[in-house]
């Protein structure tokens, strides 16, 4: 089960990262939100336990668990959240103005 997890999270991350590298704005952006879910992933299944249980369910009843990895998780949702929504408002104020989703069509944005 240990091998599908880290498949899904490699493959849920390569996907990302390869519409990141695309041209066109709108799948860079959802490859930014693919991005952020795998890293998600990948921090809720390194806190584990020794690949028994999850990190949010104890090992035996009453037992605490280590409250790290989802502390972790909920702020890497927090700041995904806010770079989505830089994100996407940059992105609705370029395809406003320029007219395209195309970013080599993007000229003149350092001025």
């Amino acid at each position: 089960m240990e091998i599908l997890t880290a498949f899904a999270i490699g493959l849920t991350f390569a996907v990302g990262l390869f519409q990141i590298l695309r041209r066109n704005v709108i799948r860079a952006a959802i490859g930014l939100m693919l991005l952020s879910n795998a890293i998600s992933l990948y921090l809720l299944t390194t806190g584990a336990y020794i690949g028994e249980k999850a990190a949010y369910v104890g090992i035996a009843v009453g037992e605490p668990v280590d409250p790290l990895p989802q502390a972790l998780i909920l702020t890497a949702i927090v700041i995904s959240l806010g770079t989505t929504a830089f994100v996407l408002a940059m992105l609705y104020i370029i395809s406003k103005r320029y007219k395209t989703c195309d970013s080599d069509a993007l000229t003149g944005l350092a001025k």
